[in-house]
């Protein structure tokens, strides 16, 4: 095997970062509870509505029921899944703060996008928070968001997509690939929105009017987030290598450990062209 070693460069700054040091997970995945509720001690609530679909049952991972639970909220909670919606019932049985729906949201106007649930309930046009977490066609909903104005957006992105490169999945409810970081901040600036603050698998943005409030100067990707060290390459002779550990691989039943287990030609395949032949090669 030869020495792969990844060397990467952190060029985030960290007056652009602050909000991350307040991380911390009360039911969020990756520290969102407490940057959130920094960013919101500077912008401050206009009327705590929240939004998120996809919802499971409401607790596991979410990023709002921290904010429903804890501190008031109002919600509009939207899951698909029969049993999970059941659950989702049972867990905020008691709280009237709480509008659920059963449905999936799609991006068909006038049939199933977020906006024609939204419209079936009495949350104001420029609720406090948008959370999109579907695992493939988040950059779509996002972007069929028209007439409503969230403050503020948390959108899961693809964490092995490089900061250089935008990639936006097709548009099919059947793939699971998602969008890279760049593709949501391209799309944010179109609709009015700025990155704020960026998590493991989550960009956080604010809407434009209220950016300036944070105080960041430099909001770019790279002064914004780090690339992990998850790198595909190939040598000279088309063998691929990769530097992505396990978690990064969320397949069933596949296993794609070691550095060389990714390949896309056969063995036979892989020959440098231009290589000169030993006495050892066999006569191809």
């Amino acid at each position: 095997m030869p020495v792969i070693e990844v060397q990467s460069t952190d060029r985030r700054k960290a007056e652009s970062t602050f909000l991350l040091n307040n991380a911390k997970n009360v039911h969020s995945q990756n520290g969102e509870d407490g940057i959130l509720g920094a960013l919101y001690d500077l912008i401050g609530t206009k009327n705590k509505w929240c939004v998120e679909f996809g919802a499971w049952d409401g607790v596991h991972l979410s990023n709002t029921c921290d904010l429903i639970r804890s501190h008031g909220w109002y919600a509009v909670q939207i899951e698909g899944n029969g049993k999970k919606f059941e659950t989702l019932k049972e867990n905020f049985k008691d709280n009237d703060r709480v509008r659920q729906i059963h449905a999936m949201v799609g991006y068909e106007p006038g049939v199933n996008t977020l906006e024609d649930y939204l419209a079936t309930t009495e949350i104001p046009e420029d609720f406090d928070l948008l959370s999109i977490d579907i695992d493939g066609n988040d950059w779509y909903i996002w972007e069929s968001v028209k007439k409503y104005r969230p403050r503020v957006v948390v959108i899961e992105f693809n964490p092995t997509v490089p900061n250089e490169v935008v990639f936006i999945q097709d548009k099919d409810m059947s793939i699971n690939e998602g969008c890279s970081l760049a593709a949501l901040i391209k799309l944010g600036k179109e609709k009015g929105y700025e990155l704020a603050c960026v998590t493991k698998v989550n960009g956080i943005f604010v809407r434009s009017d209220e950016f300036p409030k944070l105080g960041i100067k430099d909001n770019s990707i790279d002064a914004m987030h780090r690339k992990d060290a998850a790198y595909i390459f190939q040598g000279y002779n088309g063998k691929i290598y990769q530097t992505m550990g396990r978690g990064y691989w969320r397949l069933r039943n596949t296993e794609l450990g070691q550095p060389d287990s990714l390949q896309i030609l056969p063995e036979r395949s892989r020959q440098y062209q231009d290589r000169v032949k030993t006495p050892t090669d066999e006569d191809k």
